[in-house]
């Protein structure tokens, strides 16, 4: 008889590989026996808990319920022998964080050499993608997110406050004016962002209470901010985009921040989102702290920036 606590770390290493070939692989197991432990689950608890199919796999409803419960139970067991085998608490394991793609290759991936330093016993997976994501059915024990939040079962902790600026090339304003209003824009060279409803590819919201808008003509359209930053640069359009994707360079002068009749929408901030376990595992606490140490009380990139 398979044991049962194993077979639900199998079936929890299933669902965050996205394969039965995978999970074997890295619980150096044969594909054979990650079925065997899969089969016993359900064969135990009456249910299927994957669809199958030869493209992909995908969970059942039962299986959405059963791997939160597993995970739980999981990070339980984790804890547990942590304080048993440890002569002092110590985070270790691994820990699978996701973030934004710009802001975490500017702003977690310079951090995680102190973190490393701190907490020598564990190791970071992190994954980068600007979607929302499953952070139960995908595995991951905390994700960043930049966004007002809705109610949810998830706990949040809010690690910053996140501002907007517009601005543009020196050039581009040399060559096609500077606006001195909202309206003014509507004659502009404006490149939209495709994953924002308020700052995106035809109109763009302005005012503390979003209280304006301006229908905007973008050339370029991108669904990553980097993209439309090279293309401010290079003289192209004028940019409206987060203070962290263009800090260094306003304060280098390469872009220039525009000051209109309306500021900039009151932006949303950057939230920590992780399971609603009555234990969080050490791991997650301690990242969480140690990200809103380095981010607060006021966010590094927009130090020596006077922003509205």
């Amino acid at each position: 008889m398979l044991d049962r606590l194993t077979s639900m770390r199998v079936f929890t290493r299933v669902v965050t590989t996205g394969s039965f070939a995978a999970a074997g692989r890295s619980l150096s197991l044969s594909q054979t026996m990650v079925t065997k432990h899969v089969v016993a689950l359900e064969t135990h608890l009456g249910c299927t808990l994957f669809h199958r199919s030869t493209r992909r796999l995908s969970l059942t409803e039962a299986g959405k319920l059963f791997l939160e419960g597993a995970q739980k139970i999981l990070t339980d067991m984790e804890e547990i022998e942590q304080g048993v085998s440890a002569q002092r608490r110590e985070p270790r394991g691994v820990l699978r964080l996701n973030a934004p793609v710009s802001f975490a290759i500017r702003h977690v991936a310079p951090l995680i050499p102190e973190f490393h330093r701190r907490y020598p016993l564990v190791t970071i997976e992190l994954g980068l993608n600007d979607r929302p994501v499953d952070l139960i059915e995908e595995g991951w024990d905390l994700t960043l997110r930049i966004r007002q939040m809705a109610a949810s079962t998830l706990r949040t902790r809010k690690l910053a406050s996140i501002r907007f600026v517009l601005c543009a090339a020196p050039d581009y304003l040399a060559r096609a004016g500077t606006p001195r209003t909202v309206d003014d824009l509507g004659a502009h060279v404006c490149l939209g962002y495709t994953l924002s409803a308020t700052v995106g590819t035809t109109r763009w919201i302005f005012g503390r209470k979003s209280e304006k808008s301006v229908a905007v003509s973008c050339p370029l359209i991108a669904n990553n901010g980097d993209v439309l930053r090279e293309a401010a640069l290079a003289g192209q359009g004028i940019i409206y985009q987060p203070s962290f994707l263009v800090a260094d360079e306003l304060k280098f002068g390469r872009l220039r921040m525009l000051e209109l009749d309306y500021p900039p929408i009151e932006a949303s901030a950057l939230h920590a989102v992780y399971a609603p376990t009555e234990h969080v595992p050490l791991k997650v606490r301690v990242m969480i702290d140690y990200l809103a140490e380095r981010y607060g009380p006021v966010p590094p990139w927009d130090e020596g920036l006077h922003l509205a």
